[in-house]
Order: structure tokens, then C-alpha cells, then sequence
């Protein structure tokens, strides 16, 4: 992993969106880190990278996993009954 300061960054950004492929780049600014440059190889690393930093999806998943504790869930064979049972329905309508 490199750190390098924002001005450093800012005058060779081709350079190290090139390091960023063999390892994160740590964008430093006063001393302090406030970003990191990843290198992207297909669309999966983009949408993996874009919900792993949403606010809105991380409530959602922390939501579910406090609703399954809470409840236990539902047992693995009423569940994909019910996508089958969804999938026939969207089905039906269009």
C-alpha cells in the first residue's frame, strides 16, 4: 500500500491510478488520510464498492440481520416457495 500527499497525487494522477492496480493508494492531506485510490477491474468491483459505501444499503442489511436475530428468519424451503410463488405472479403480469 502507497500513501502519498493530495498535491503529490494531483500532479501524477495518471502514475498512481497505475499503482493503484497492484496495491490501494492512501491519498494523504495535511498528514491525514481522507481517501484511497482502488483499482476497478470489472462492473462487479464497482456496484461491490458503491453498496459496501451506501448508507442506505448498509441500514437496510443491518435491518435484516436485527430482524432475523430477532425472529430466527424463515426456514430455507418456505422461502425460495415464496420466490417461486413471486416469480409466477411477475410471470402472470407481464
Amino acid at each position: 500500500m502507497k500513501i502519498a500527499p493530495l498535491a503529490e497525487i494531483k500532479d501524477h494522477l495518471s502514475a498512481y491510478v497505475e499503482a493503484c492496480k497492484e496495491s490501494p493508494v492512501v491519498v494523504t492531506k495535511n498528514g491525514k488520510p481522507v481517501a484511497m485510490l482502488v483499482a476497478i477491474e470489472d462492473e462487479d468491483d464497482l456496484d461491490s464498492l458503491l453498496l459496501a459505501n451506501n448508507p442506505r444499503f448498509i441500514e437496510i442489511l443491518e435491518a435484516g440481520y436485527r430482524h432475523i436475530q430477532e425472529t430466527g428468519g424463515i426456514k430455507h424451503d418456505k422461502f425460495w416457495a415464496e420466490m417461486k410463488r413471486r416469480r409466477a405472479r411477475q410471470k402472470n403480469k407481464g
